[in-house]
């Protein structure tokens, strides 16, 4: 004989008499998804509202301005930057920019196969972690990262990337931004940067606490010189089309 279902009463019924440990692992389940949701949607708003406006001090810069008693940074529109200054970034830290959704693949495979000795993250993933995280190598960073970077691709124009992390970047202990650089280092504005100043400045960007734009090493003038050829070359071949009048 077929047992008749349960009545809304009995369902309830079972329901309430849930073991502990079930029920508390649903409530568990309903918080992650609540607060991947919250997350997911306030990143949303974030970049698209920073698509059109500047975003204010990073969690960096405010640990930095608290340790230091102030940072030096000014907001600047690409279109006063010389345009040899956007070529020398994109050629120093990422030649690929243009061609990419976030991800260097071609970099990661090489990095892989190099066994990991050198690192491969885009100047998307670099302005991502820089505007909304925090500098660490924690795997919970790093996810949040690679979950975050499409998303600003997504909405922000490729211009627009440069655009931010040019402002936003870190060129010596304090100094933040390509306005406040130009001014601290060659005592110009940046609309009126050379090719080798703006390569001086972008050789300076991995380690900008330990390397100098206005005095440099050896080592410096010849990442220099890489650096100018390689700004010549991605403006030659098309890969700085997407970031350029």
């Amino acid at each position: 004989m077929a047992k008749k279902p349960k009545s809304g009463k009995a369902a309830s019924k079972a329901t309430r008499t849930r073991p502990p440990p079930q029920r508390a692992l649903c409530a568990l389940r309903r918080f992650v998804l609540w607060c991947v949701l919250v997350a997911v949607t306030s990143a949303g708003l974030a970049a698209l509202v920073h698509r059109y406006i500047a975003p204010g001090p990073t969690y960096y810069m405010r640990q930095e301005a608290q340790r230091l008693g102030g940072v030096d940074r000014e907001w600047v529109p690409l279109d006063k930057v010389a345009s040899v200054m956007a070529r020398a970034v994109v050629a120093a830290e990422d030649a690929n920019f243009c061609t990419h959704w976030g991800f260097d693949m071609g970099a990661i495979r090489s990095v892989i196969e190099e066994g990991g000795a050198r690192g491969a993250s885009t100047l998307s993933q670099q302005t991502v972690k820089n505007v909304y995280l925090w500098h660490d190598r924690s795997w919970l960073r790093k996810a949040l990262e690679a979950l975050m970077t499409p998303l600003v691709e997504t909405v922000w124009p490729k211009r627009r990337i440069v655009e931010v992390y040019l402002n936003i970047a870190e060129f010596d202990e304090g100094v933040f931004g390509v306005e406040a650089a130009s001014r601290h280092y060659f005592g110009i504005g940046p609309e009126a940067l050379s090719a080798r100043q703006a390569a001086r400045l972008a050789a300076v960007l991995p380690d900008p606490k330990g390397r100098s734009a206005s005095n440099p090493t050896d080592w410096i003038r010849k990442r220099t010189a890489a650096i100018m050829d390689g700004a010549a070359t991605i403006r030659r071949d098309g890969r700085a089309a997407c970031f350029e009048d």
